[in-house]
């Protein structure tokens, strides 16, 4: 018979032991646990959540990529709990974000590359993404421009200038991820590069960089060619 958390001590019950000690305290099952909040007639939410973790191997950080259909099949979960996760991924997703009104300043690629690791490390299909910047190489807005599958992500020169004509952002820097983990540019991000670059200079628009970011590693395209750091 399972024991409901109710009927737990309350030193034991996620709530109450937040209250009483911290977040800090509290086990990745029992933090989910609140966020669940409600159990079913066979499993607590403390089970509820051990399932969650147990099938993505305890690796919070997959746990951001799960969908509302994984969520769901798993036992004890329905569409809202499904859903109430799925928001709470995102947020925290966002969180990891620079702050929206902070103006961030451009000054290299290491500086590019740090603005965008953590939300494209751990990215499970490849994305491209579009900085756009002004005059004094302040960040303006980033777009997503393009999905792709496990190993490449279509491209192309229109799609790029088109948000920066747009928003008339003279600058542009160019970012996408290898899921593998790897940044060794390929054959192919050379190319489209190249292709992007002089579109961009037709239009007056200077592409800045093309970086390409690993699992915590990152190249610079323009910096492999020979061209001078942002």
């Amino acid at each position: 018979m399972t024991i409901k958390i109710k009927e737990l001590p309350v030193t034991e019950r996620p709530y109450e032991k937040l209250e009483m000690y911290g977040e800090k305290m509290l086990s990745n099952s029992e933090l989910l646990a609140i966020i669940i909040k409600n159990g079913t007639k066979d499993f607590t939410a403390i089970d509820i959540s051990n399932k969650v973790l147990s099938s993505i191997n305890n690796n919070l950080k997959d746990l951001q990529d799960m969908t509302l259909d994984e969520f769901k099949n798993i036992q004890g979960i329905g569409k809202v709990k499904a859903i109430q996760l799925k928001a709470i991924c995102e947020l925290t997703k966002r969180m990891s974000r620079p702050i929206n009104d902070t103006k961030i300043q451009i000054k290299n690629t290491k500086d590019i590359a740090e603005y965008l690791m953590d939300e494209m490390r751990y990215e499970k299909r490849e994305i491209v993404k579009l900085v756009l910047l002004n005059t004094k190489n302040i960040v303006i807005k980033v777009l997503d421009i393009s999905y792709g599958g496990t190993s490449s992500a279509s491209l192309e020169p229109k799609d790029v200038l088109v948000e920066a004509i747009k928003v008339g952002a003279p600058k542009i820097i160019l970012a996408h991820n290898h899921p593998s983990g790897d940044s060794e540019p390929s054959f192919a991000d050379f190319e489209i590069t190249n292709r992007i670059e002089k579109a961009s200079k037709i239009m007056g628009i200077e592409l800045l960089d093309h970086i390409v970011i690993g699992d915590g590693n990152y190249v610079s395209i323009f910096l492999k060619r020979g061209v001078n750091d942002v």
